[in-house]
C-alpha cells in the first residue's frame, strides 16, 4: 500500500492554502482604468450633463446676486469711488446700460462663485480616467487653483485698483472732470479680475509641466529671461497703459514663477525619493 503525501508535500502546515501575492488597491484601480472602455456617445452624453450641471448651478446662483446687483456694483465701484474728486461722478451713456451693466455683472458674479462647482463638474468628468497616483495630485491641484484664482482677484481689488485709481486721479488734468462709464468701467474690472486670477494660476501650471514630465524644474528656469519678457508684455497688454498697473501685474507674475519652480523642485525630490 502506498503511502500518502507528506504534510509538507499536500499543504503548509495550520492546512493554509498558499496563494498568489494579492495585488495591492492601486495596481487593481490602474488596471481596471487600461480596460475600462466607453463609447464616444458614451462620452459625449457625460460631458452634455457635466455641462447642464454647472451652467444650472451657475443659473441657480444668479437668481439671488441678480436680486443684490445694484448694491454688488457699489461695491465693485467703491475704489474708484474713494479716488474721484469731489465733483467726479460715474455716468451711464448708453441707455440700457443702467439694467444691462448690473445684468452683466451678475452673470459674471455667478460664474466666479460657482467656479468651485464647473470645476468639480469637470473632475468628475475627467477622473474615472485618471490612476491612482494622478488622482491623489489632482484634487490638491483643483482646489489650490481654486484658491489661487480667488487670491488673484482679491489682491486686484484690494491692492492693484487703489493705487491705479488714485494715481488716474492725480494726473486728471485741471479744468478735466473725470467721468467714467459704468459699463466701460464693469469691462476693465473683469479683464484686470481675469488677468490676475489667472496670474496667480503660474505656480499651479509650472508643476503641471513637471509632473507630467514635459520639462523639468531646472528646465524652465533656463527660461527665466523669457519669462520675466513675457510678463511685463502681459503686464502692457492687460492693463491700463500705465508703469504702476503694469509693475503690479508683472512682479507678482514674476514672483509667482519663482514659487512655481521652487514647488517644482521640491516635487522632483520628493519623486526621487520615492
Amino acid at each position: 500500500m502506498t503511502d500518502g503525501p507528506k504534510p509538507s508535500e499536500a499543504e503548509p502546515a495550520n492546512n493554509q492554502v498558499p496563494a498568489e501575492s494579492p495585488r495591492n488597491d492601486e495596481e487593481e484601480h490602474d488596471a481596471l482604468v487600461d480596460n475600462a472602455e466607453m463609447p464616444f456617445l458614451a462620452h459625449l452624453v457625460e460631458l452634455r450633463q457635466r455641462i447642464l450641471k454647472g451652467l444650472w448651478a451657475v443659473v441657480v446662483l444668479f437668481l439671488p446676486i441678480y436680486f443684490f446687483a445694484n448694491d454688488l456694483y457699489v461695491l465693485v465701484a467703491a475704489p474708484l469711488m474713494a479716488h474721484l474728486p469731489g465733483d467726479g461722478t460715474m455716468i451711464a451713456t448708453e441707455v440700457a446700460s443702467p439694467f444691462l451693466t448690473p445684468f452683466k455683472l451678475a452673470i459674471y458674479a455667478a460664474i466666479f462663485v460657482g467656479m468651485p462647482v464647473i470645476l468639480h463638474q469637470a473632475w468628475s468628468f475627467v477622473a474615472p480616467g485618471l490612476y491612482k497616483h494622478e488622482k491623489r495630485f489632482a484634487m490638491p491641484l483643483l482646489l489650490s487653483s481654486i484658491g489661487l484664482f480667488y487670491l488673484g482677484m482679491a489682491f486686484a481689488y484690494f491692492a492693484v485698483f487703489p493705487l491705479v485709481f488714485q494715481f488716474m486721479a492725480s494726473v486728471t488734468p485741471i479744468g478735466v472732470t473725470m467721468m467714467t462709464d459704468i459699463n466701460r468701467y464693469l469691462d476693465f474690472v473683469l479683464t484686470m479680475f481675469f488677468a490676475f486670477g489667472f496670474a496667480f494660476e503660474i505656480p499651479i501650471a509650472t508643476l503641471l509641466l513637471v509632473w507630467s514630465g514635459i520639462s523639468t524644474a531646472q528646465g524652465i528656469a533656463n527660461k527665466r529671461p523669457y519669462v520675466i519678457v513675457g510678463c511685463f508684455a502681459a503686464g502692457m497688454l492687460l492693463t491700463p497703459p500705465d508703469v504702476i498697473s503694469q509693475l503690479l501685474l508683472a512682479l507678482p507674475t514674476w514672483v509667482l514663477f519663482e514659487i512655481g519652480i521652487l514647488f517644482a523642485r521640491v516635487a522632483e525630490k520628493r519623486s526621487e525619493v520615492a
